[in-house]
């Protein structure tokens, strides 16, 4: 091989190793921002989680007071103590 075949061989293969760095540093740069993005999901679905648990613990340990409201009153002593027998139509 001649001197300016090695030169042109030599240039052929820094442009082939130029490109291929390029790609890979692209390539390194799309994987850092796909890794931002699922670390920020992973964040906001760990919270969602977090939420959701304390709010099963907290509608859990809370006592539901419309349950003991309804059960001091019955219908029949309800319409009792509103209509008498006088008031009504016939």
């Amino acid at each position: 091989m001649s001197r300016i075949e090695e030169m042109f061989a030599t240039t052929r293969l820094n442009e082939l190793t130029a490109k291929i760095n390029e790609l890979t540093h692209k390539k390194e740069e799309e994987d850092k921002v796909k890794n931002t993005v699922l670390w920020g999901l992973a964040i906001v679905g760990i919270i969602a989680a977090v939420a959701a648990i304390a709010y099963a613990v907290y509608s859990f340990f809370t006592p539901d007071y419309l349950e003991d409201f309804d059960e001091d009153f019955e219908d029949d002593e309800l319409n009792e103590d509103f209509y008498s027998d006088e008031d009504e139509v016939q």
